[in-house]
């Protein structure tokens, strides 16, 4: 009887101990509560057809500064990145040649306005003569022949003052001439902007047409794009299209547009005025033209869980447990992303919140 109670007790004591296993392991199973999330079900939505272009980003106005002139660069008065307003000397260039051309054009001015100066005075002259010998043949003290002598000089006095009049004119001419050239030794900025590409340092020797600085003005940037064919006739003037430089969206608008296609590219230029500031001259851009619309889904930029080279979102069941679900995207649209692959309308996904998500976990 002792040794039945015994074992009774045990089997109790050893189901108890089971039970109380049961228990533990029920607790230890139970998945994780997720709350102060925000879920969202994904829509079948029109979405925009879009064709990309890729281009580069240009200042609106760029000027190119070369050499008129040969000579030595005597001094270089900026630096790349320098900001410089328009007129402000930049490069000095000494030439000889041209420098002497001018001095001489300024001594033929001076000696044609002494030429012009003693050409007056004989007409002036000339002028007085035949008034008193006008008077003498009117009183018959000297015959006609000698009247018409002293007009003869007369007429040929203002004959000299006005080939002397048109010298000096055409010195002055020379020596306008001759200064310009000579004016050319000085470079000065053409516009206000920025000072992008230096080519020459001083004691360099430069000819017509060396490249001396690159200046962008300050009238902003636009993005140069090389269209498909396919678009040509569709793009026009003012029209507005998305863009992205740099891998950051933007809204620009068509300037211009080149209707001429390249026949190795098979594209044409589009010129597109950015209005949004911290762009560089140079960068990578894009441009979306608008074709037509499809049915998809989309999903806000900020579900999307980028990992490596995998992409997913957070989706939450019927019955309210969150699992991460690989997908496919395609572009960016407005601040959200198309979905290819690896969701349905119908579908509900994670918008905010997702830093606190764990796969399995319950979402209240």
């Amino acid at each position: 009887m002792r040794s039945y109670r015994a074992a009774v007790f045990a089997l109790m004591i050893l189901s108890a101990a089971g039970c109380g296993k049961k228990e533990e392991h029920a607790v230890q199973s139970a998945p994780p509560v997720v709350r102060g999330v925000t879920v969202a079900a994904v829509a079948a939505e029109d979405l925009p057809e879009v064709q990309e272009a890729v281009g580069t980003v240009r200042a609106r106005t760029s000027a190119v500064l070369s050499a008129r002139l040969s000579g030595t660069v005597t001094g270089v008065y900026v630096r790349e990145g320098d900001r410089v307003g328009r007129g402000k000397l930049l490069v000095a260039i000494e030439a000889v040649e041209s420098g002497a051309a001018a001095a001489g054009a300024a001594s033929g001015v001076d000696e044609a306005s002494r030429a012009l100066s003693e050409a007056q005075a004989r007409k002036k002259l000339a002028d007085v003569t035949f008034e008193r010998y006008s008077r003498l043949f009117e009183q018959q003290a000297l015959t006609r022949q000698e009247l018409d002598t002293r007009r003869t000089e007369q007429e040929v006095a203002a004959q000299g003052v006005a080939r002397a009049e048109a010298r000096l004119a055409q010195a002055r001419q020379t020596a306008r001439a001759a200064g310009a050239v000579a004016g050319y030794g000085r470079v000065t900025a053409p516009i206000s902007g920025v000072v992008v590409a230096k080519q020459v340092e001083a004691g360099q020797t430069v000819f017509p047409g060396t490249p001396l600085l690159t200046v962008e003005g300050d009238s902003g940037f636009r993005l140069e794009v090389a269209a498909p064919e396919g678009l040509l006739g569709k793009a026009k003037p003012g029209d507005r299209v998305p863009v992205s430089v740099e891998g950051t969206p933007a809204v620009g608008t068509v300037s211009e547009v080149v209707p001429v296609v390249d026949p190795a590219s098979r594209t044409f230029t589009v010129k597109i005025d950015l209005s949004s500031g911290g762009v560089r001259s140079g960068s990578y851009g894009k441009a979306f033209f608008k074709t037509g619309s499809r049915q998809g889904v989309a999903v806000p930029a900020a579900a999307v869980v980028q990992r490596a080279s995998l992409t997913s979102v957070w989706t939450v069941s019927p019955e309210g447990i969150a699992r991460l679900r690989l997908i496919r995207v395609g572009r960016e649209l407005d601040g959200r992303v198309e979905v290819i692959s690896g969701l349905a309308a119908g579908d509900k996904v994670v918008t905010q919140g997702i830093e606190r998500m764990v796969d399995g976990a319950k979402v209240q």
